[in-house]
Formats: structure tokens, C-alpha cells, sequence
């Protein structure tokens, strides 16, 4: 049952007025199973003055592409009504007629555009209207005998609308089955959702509650449990079987969605959707078609349904299928777009959105996390209506024509382009080691704020833990991951690497950072220092690499790795021998690794720093004092040492670095591998030669 979540203390607190509906549409969008990701809408009407100090009688309605789980009073449009009456004496308006006349009736035009369904509250009678998605409601609306059901929950105290694409026509049609039974408490809105009202924002929520609560304790009392979807045909497997199958087939996936452009990939092996991909209805049932119209620009018309046997198949088995799958949806959804396009359409990406895997779960694909996550969560919401829809009757919904109507209308587009533009590494995932240090935290920065989710691996978990959290905060939940990695451990670095494919689906961009240092004149090396240096700087860039570039030929869609090596990579440092070693070894490894990855569109470039002591943890430990004793200077003379040192008379920082790397890894240098950079002022014993 849907919980009643009015607060009258907090309501009571409120200035009347807008802030009366921002409460009500927060609590309505709070509930999911009451209203999608960014569907539904909500409005009141009220008198406000206008700019001649005249009293004028306003609606307010939710602005197109706003969710009405966070939507705040800037998010809403207010609209003269006594512009938009008139309207209802014409028989019919287009789309654009609408979205032009509606301009002229807002009250400023700063508001956002007004929602596509604002027709539908103006033309109501009542002061408060909620229009919303409820599961209950749908799985009425979308079962073939929905009609028959809601008069045996409500009598006659509902008008049924048949299908029609929300506008003029379906606002008018709503208006006219209300206006023509007096007994109207609601509208069900076939194969689309519920439209309730109110004479106040309390009783209007209540009243959206309560009716959504009489369907869902008529649909709950019809389930039968045991034979859910026709009960189940697979079992799932273990949730560590399933996080280890997952790791390895994400980013064949992620790969196979990404050939026109790159998509983030995550996995849901929620109890819902076990329960319905291994029934025995999912493999038809799933591709009937949406659960709801709001759905479509997220989730396609249909899933991708993989058919694998969790019990008797292997992962080799498993990703071929998924390959085969992939390919074949992709050339189903170009027949349809061909099908159905109007002039002027141009086609999505035609890879699926929502893929349905028995035995493990569902993979959900999007252009970041947080759209990813929204197919995911509208398909949850997908299943919960077929639930109810089956227990009823047959789940039914748009067909073809009417789905392609929705899913490329230019209203509905529009919403998409409400969102922030892409920048250079958006739909790219950046693994960087060494990420809590200096250089590593300021790559970390640089690389997010141009649109990358990253994963900051290093062994301080806390540092790295606390960059990931500032991440976050600054660009949004899950832009982020931190993982503890000590690169000289072949285990270690094989989980990071699956902890991204599980949060992310693979990565595109490594970075090879992870380092320390030491100091002491060369018959002084002691072999525990030797093998130190070699095995973090370089056995530790190999592990990072290898499972690097095992991940990106998985995904077969290039990547970027970028080593940070150092000056001493190429200039013989004074009591250095074991560091200048092990940097040297790690900038002709990538040369290596550049040589043979150019065949799978894998670049490995280097950039070598100098004296970076911004931040850096190797320059507050011995380091420092080591450098500065090999030099005949104090410790706090380094840095103006170091500055006068080079060429350019400047000092290094680590966004300096960062800088080079965010070339490296961007487009920019897309036809440059095998190459080192120096960022160091200019050091000229060091230039490359």
C-alpha cells in the first residue's frame, strides 16, 4: 500500500500559495511506485497581480523536463487562465499551434516551458490537480480488461479516456468525461495513468492516495504468489556468483552498446527482477512493449531478453549470447525507426537500454550513472505494473506506431535537451592510481569536471575515500568510486578493475600515477630498496596495465592509458639510481604496450613531471630531506632550488600535470601514442633526445 505522507505540522508552516503545491508534488515524486523519474505533473490556480497591479486568476503547472521529486518553485510556470479557456470551444489544435499559444500565456518569460500536459489541468474545474503514474493504476490501464476491473473498484466514480498521446485532444477529451458525470473522483487514462483533484493541496494528495490504495488492495488480493509471471522457470545464481559473472560480462556489453557512442553500464539483481527474469512469461511478456509512455525515451520500446540457462550454461556461453543479442536488437530497432520515421527524425542509438539476463538480473545502459540508473529504475517500475496487470487480466500497452509516436514526439524530446551539454570526457570512466596523492587527486578533479566518473585507487583507502566523496558532492551522486589498490598486488589490481566494471561497465581511461620514492648514493642501495622501487614503479604500472588492457579489449572500443613517469625517466638523478631506474623502465613500457595496443585503438603515452611538491606525499616524507642533502641545501630551500633550476624559472603543481594528462587522455591527442611529455619548466639535462 502507498503510504499517506502528509505532514499537517510541516504543511501548516507554509506560505499559501506555490509553496503549498512545491510540498505536495515533492511528496507525490518521492514515491516512485506513485509517479516516474521525471513524469507526472502537478498544478494549482490561485490569484496574483499583474504587472498593472491587476488581479488575475494564474495557474501553475509544472515546467516541461523538471521531476517532480525535487522540483522547487522556479521549476513551475504560471499560465492566465482566462487566456486559456477559450481554447476549449476548438475542435483541435496541433502540437506546435499549442506550445506557441501556451508562450503568450505565461505570466514571465523567464518561467521554464510549461508541461506538455498543461491543457489538461487548465481545462479541469478544480483548483488542485495531480496527473501520475501509479503502478496499481497502470497495471488497470495496461490490462486488457481494465475497463471491467476499475468499475468493479470504483463503480462510477471514474471516466475511462482511451489511448491518445497526451495534448489538445486528450486534455479535451478528460475535460468533457468529467464535466459529463457528476460523480467523477478520477480519470484512468488507458495504457498512459491517473488524473485526481482537489479543492485544497491536502485534500487533492489525499484524494490521489486513497484511490491508488483501492486498486492496489483489489490487485494485491488477486496475486497469486506461487505463480507470479507463471512461476519460475530458472533459479538465480549466488549474489558472488553473480558480482563475478557480472564483472566479466559488463564490459562486453559495455562494448557491444557503445559502437556510435560510448555508454556507462550497470547491473540490478533486485529481488523483483530475479523474479521475472527467470520466469517462465519474461521471455514474452517483456516485449509487449512499455509499461507506461513516460518510459519510452529511457527504456526503448522492449528490452533486450538474453536467452542463457544460468543452471547449464558458462560465461563464454553467456557472452556470446549477449553478443548475438546486442547485434540483433541494434538491427530490430533500425527496422523499426525505418518503419515509422517521419521527415526531419534522426535516430537514437539503437542499442538497448534495459537487458534481462535469467539466473542474474538486469543490465542497464545510459549516456552517465545517473541516466543509467533511470532505465533501471522505470523498468523496476515496468515489472511492478505487468505484476499487477497479469494478476488481472493480459498485460497489453502502445503498439509500434504509437510507441515510435512517443518516443521520437519533439515535445517529449525536448525535455533531453533541458540537460547540460556533454563535455569532453562525458560517457568515459577513468581509473587513476594513486589517486589520493597530489597529482592523483588533482587528475581526479580535472577529469570529472569535463563530464568522466572515476575511480580513485589507491592504497590510503581513507584519502581515496575522501576525493571520491568530494566528487560526489560537487557533480553528483556515483561520479565517483574509491578503491583500495596496492599495485604490486596482482589480486588487488584485478578487483579494482572488476569494481569498475561492476559500478561503470569498464573503464576508458587509465591512469598509471601510483608512486614513492627514495634516495641514497648507489653503493649505499641496499636490494630491499632496489626491489621496493622496481616493484611499485614497475612491476606495479605492469599490473595496472595489463589489467587494463585485458579490460579494454574486452570492451573493443580503444581507451587511453596515460603513465606518469618523471624526469628521471630520461635524466640519471644523483643518489637516484633505484627511482631513476624504475622510472625509466616504466616510460619504455608504455612505449611497449603503445606498440602493441595500437591494433585495438589503445594509446599509452607518458608524462614526465619534475619536482611537483604541491600535495605530494613523496615530498613529505624522507624524500624531501634525501633530495635536499644530495643537493647541499635545507629542506625548505627545495622548492626555490627546483624553480630557479629550470629553464622557464617557474614552479610545477600538480594541476599542472593533470593538465598534461587530461590531453593525453582526451580527443585532443586521439592519433598520439607512444609520446612523453615533460612538465617540469624545462630542465634541459633532461629533454628528450
Amino acid at each position: 500500500m502507498v503510504r499517506n505522507r502528509w505532514n499537517d505540522n510541516k504543511a501548516a508552516q507554509l506560505p499559501k500559495g506555490l509553496e503549498e503545491l512545491v510540498y505536495r508534488s515533492n511528496l507525490i515524486g518521492s514515491d516512485r511506485s506513485v509517479c516516474n523519474w521525471g513524469g507526472g505533473n502537478t498544478s494549482m490556480k490561485t490569484i496574483e497581480k499583474d504587472f498593472r497591479g491587476r488581479e488575475i486568476e494564474v495557474m501553475w503547472v509544472k515546467g516541461s523536463g523538471s521531476d517532480l521529486a525535487t522540483m522547487k518553485a522556479q521549476h513551475f510556470t504560471g499560465l492566465r487562465l482566462e487566456d486559456i479557456r477559450p481554447l476549449m470551444e476548438r475542435e483541435e489544435m496541433s502540437d506546435e499551434e499549442m506550445v506557441e499559444y501556451l508562450s503568450h500565456c505565461m505570466i514571465d518569460r523567464k518561467h521554464p516551458r510549461p508541461s506538455i500536459e498543461t491543457l489538461l489541468h487548465a481545462f479541469l474545474p478544480f483548483n488542485h490537480v495531480d496527473h501520475t503514474h501509479p503502478d496499481a493504476i497502470i497495471s488497470i490501464c495496461c490490462a486488457d480488461n481494465g475497463k471491467q476491473i476499475a468499475e468493479e473498484i470504483y463503480g462510477n466514480r471514474f471516466v475511462w479516456v482511451p489511448y491518445v498521446r497526451p495534448g489538445f485532444t486528450l486534455s479535451k477529451m478528460i475535460a468533457e468525461g468529467v464535466k459529463n458525470n457528476p460523480n467523477a473522483e478520477l480519470v484512468l487514462m488507458e495504457k498512459h495513468g491517473l488524473v485526481t483533484w482537489g479543492e485544497t493541496a491536502k485534500e487533492c494528495y489525499e484524494k490521489t492516495i486513497s484511490i491508488i490504495n483501492e486498486a492496489e488492495e483489489y490487485i494485491q488480493a488477486r496475486i497469486d504468489k506461487e505463480r507470479v509471471f507463471g512461476g519460475q522457470k530458472y533459479e538465480a545464481l549466488s549474489p558472488e556468483k553473480r558480482r563475478a559473472l557480472f564483472a566479466e560480462v559488463l564490459p562486453v556489453i559495455r562494448g557491444a552498446v557503445s559502437e556510435q557512442k560510448r555508454m556507462i553500464v550497470t547491473y540490478d539483481d533486485s529481488d523483483d527482477v530475479l523474479q521475472f527474469v527467470n520466469s517462465y512469461a519474461a521471455p514474452i511478456l517483456s516485449q509487449v512493449g512499455a509499461a507506461c509512455p513516460d518510459h519510452l525515451v529511457h527504456t526503448k520500446r522492449v528490452p533486450l531478453y538474453v536467452d542463457w540457462d544460468p543452471q547449464s550454461g558458462d560465461v563464454s556461453q553467456l557472452i556470446e549470447n549477449v553478443k548475438e543479442g546486442i547485434g540483433r536488437f541494434k538491427e530490430e530497432y533500425k527496422a523499426y525507426f525505418e518503419r515509422n520515421r517521419q521527415e526531419g527524425d534522426q535516430m537514437f542509438e539503437p542499442a538497448p537500454r534495459v537487458i534481462l539476463i535469467p539466473g542474474l538480473g538486469m543490465v542497464n545502459t545510459g549516456k552517465s550513472l545517473a541516466m543509467a540508473k533511470v532505465s533501471g529504475a522505470l523498468y523496476h517500475r515496468a515489472i511492478a505494473v505487468m505484476r499487477g496487470a497479469t494478476a488481472l487480466g493480459n498485460f497489453v500497452s502502445l503498439n509500434e506506431e504509437e510507441s515510435y509516436q512517443v518516443e521520437y514526439w519533439p515535445l517529449e524530446l525536448y525535455k533531453l535537451t533541458l540537460a547540460p551539454p556533454e563535455a569532453e570526457f562525458s560517457r568515459k570512466v577513468a581509473l587513476v592510481t594513486g589517486g589520493a596523492g597530489g597529482i592523483g587527486s588533482e587528475t581526479c578533479r580535472r577529469l570529472a569536471a569535463e563530464g568522466a566518473h572515476v575511480v580513485v585507487a589507491d592504497l590510503n583507502i581513507e584519502g581515496a575515500e575522501k576525493v571520491a566523496a568530494e566528487l560526489n558532492e560537487t557533480y553528483g551522486e556515483g561520479r565517483a568510486l574509491a578503491v583500495r589498490m596496492d599495485v604490486t598486488n596482482e589480486e588487488d589490481v584485478r578487483q579494482s578493475f572488476a569494481e569498475a566494471a561492476l559500478a561503470y561497465g569498464g573503464v576508458d581511461i587509465v591512469i598509471n600515477n601510483a608512486g614513492l620514492a627514495t634516495s641514497s648514493p648507489f653503493d649505499e642501495t641496499t636490494l630491499q630498496e632496489w626491489n621496493l622501487n622496481i616493484n611499485v614503479l614497475g612491476t606495479g604500472y605492469f599490473l595496472v596495465a595489463r589489467e587494463a588492457f585485458r579490460q579494454m579489449k574486452q570492451q573493443g572500443i580503444g581507451g587511453s592509458m596515460v603513465f606518469v613517469g618523471s624526469k628521471n625517466s630520461v635524466y640519471a638523478g644523483k643518489n637516484a639510481a633505484a627511482y631513476s631506474a624504475a622510472k625509466a623502465l616504466e616510460t619504455h613500457l608504455a612505449r611497449c604496450i603503445a606498440a602493441e595496443g595500437g591494433q585495438y585503438g589503445i594509446r599509452v603515452n607518458s608524462v614526465l613531471p619534475d619536482a611537483v611538491l604541491q600535495g605530494s606525499a613523496i615530498w613529505n616524507s624522507a624524500w624531501r630531506e634525501e633530495r635536499a642533502k644530495a643537493y647541499g641545501i635545507e629542506p625548505d630551500e627545495l622548492e626555490e632550488y627546483y624553480r630557479k633550476r629550470t629553464t622557464l624559472l617557474v614552479n610545477v603543481y600538480p594541476k599542472d600535470i593533470a593538465e598534461a594528462i587530461a590531453f593525453f587522455a582526451s580527443s585532443k591527442a586521439e592519433k598520439t601514442t607512444g609520446c612523453m611529455l615533460t612538465v617540469d619548466g624545462g630542465v634541459p639535462a633532461a629533454f628528450p633526445r
